[in-house]
């Protein structure tokens, strides 16, 4: 009886173990030709985004915390499996106000933005098929006056057929001798060239 049972859970542990070997040497084959199979490809997605200011301003000059409805047009380069350039531009479509944070205390001023445009060259790092990291810099313009800026975001992408993709992306924008903003997104993009 005891060698029964001694054979019965053997032989269960060899299955199970043989087991795991095929499914771990399956997903390495199928991970050796998906990098194979990967091929340089463009990108060019459309996102409805939410821009968050801290330091805005209402009429009277009071401060207030701005959330801003904006558009996000992305155009992505992937030449390698993991890495990525692209040009990823913000559009406020709003007038505000808010104060230049990074101006000393006795320079304090509100200035008022109208219609911002934010393009940025960005660079991304991509550890697997749905994350992106992204970091650049490219400039904020408005009539009024034009900042330098320096971008960060994450990004989580899901693939849909016909190479179509759904996306949410958070960024943090900081605007030199002036201020920060930060966003939110959900969009869609088409990929071109993709195997």
């Amino acid at each position: 009886m005891t060698i029964n049972y001694n054979f019965q859970k053997t032989a269960f542990l060899s299955i199970f173990f043989s087991y795991l070997s095929c499914c771990f040497s399956n997903k390495t084959i199928a991970q050796e030709s998906e990098e194979k199979a990967f091929s340089p490809h463009h990108q060019i997605g459309i996102s409805i985004n939410h821009v968050h200011v801290f330091e805005g301003r209402d009429e009277e000059g009071n401060r207030e915390v701005l959330s801003l409805p904006a558009w996000g047009i992305d155009y992505t380069f992937q030449f390698h499996e993991k890495w990525a350039i692209g040009l990823h531009t913000d559009f406020i479509i709003e007038k505000f106000k808010v104060e230049k944070v990074y101006a000393n205390d006795d320079d304090k001023e509100t200035v008022e933005r109208s219609y911002p445009i934010a393009p940025a060259l960005m660079g991304i790092y991509k550890p697997n098929e749905h994350w992106s990291f992204l970091l650049g810099f490219g400039g904020e313009f408005a009539k009024e006056e034009d900042f330098f800026l320096t971008r960060a975001g994450i990004e989580y992408g899901y693939d849909l057929p016909k190479n179509w993709e759904i996306f949410g992306t958070f960024s943090y924008d900081l605007k030199w001798n002036a201020y920060d903003s930060w966003g939110i997104g959900l969009g869609i993009a088409k990929n071109f060239g993709k195997k």
